[in-house]
């Protein structure tokens, strides 16, 4: 089960990145080009959006019930802050992941009560974009102390 839960959220992750990314060149395409909110806009905002909690539901399985890392940890909250590997999975990438969720969300919220097109696409361009970088520094890419894989087979 945890190999399946780890191969469809390194899945799920490729997906958030690249709907991410269409919808904020979307919104800073709409920004550039002065055009209106249309229902491509919100559409990719949105699929954007979910996708992110389906990662984000995965994520919380393992966190929560499957990940070994995290049962380490939580047996000993104090020794896993000082080890840099478990306090990465036990609180970096997990609240970095939380903040990523919230400004995609909150940014999806401001723009459904904004009142003009030309805000709402400035605020998908901040939102979104401020969500994107969180998720990406809160990746755990090759190279790095707590290195994962790019894709799982």
């Amino acid at each position: 089960m945890y190999a399946s839960a780890l191969w469809l959220h390194s899945l799920l992750r490729w997906a958030v990145l690249v709907i991410g990314l269409i919808a904020w060149f979307r919104a800073v395409g709409g920004q550039t080009a002065r055009r209106p909110w249309g229902p491509m806009d919100d559409l990719w905002s949105m699929v954007f959006s979910i996708a992110f909690d389906l990662q984000v539901l995965v994520g919380l399985a393992l966190y929560v019930f499957i990940s070994p890392f995290s049962r380490m940890a939580f047996q000993n909250i104090g020794a896993a802050m000082s080890d840099p590997s478990l306090r990465f999975w036990a609180v970096e990438h997990i609240g970095g992941m939380m903040l990523g969720i919230g400004l995609v969300h909150m940014g999806r919220w401001k723009i459904r009560h904004a009142a003009d097109n030309a805000r709402r696409h400035r605020l998908a361009v901040i939102f979104f974009g401020l969500g994107l970088i969180v998720t990406i520094a809160s990746i755990p890419w090759p190279g790095m102390r707590v290195a994962r894989p790019l894709m799982r087979f």
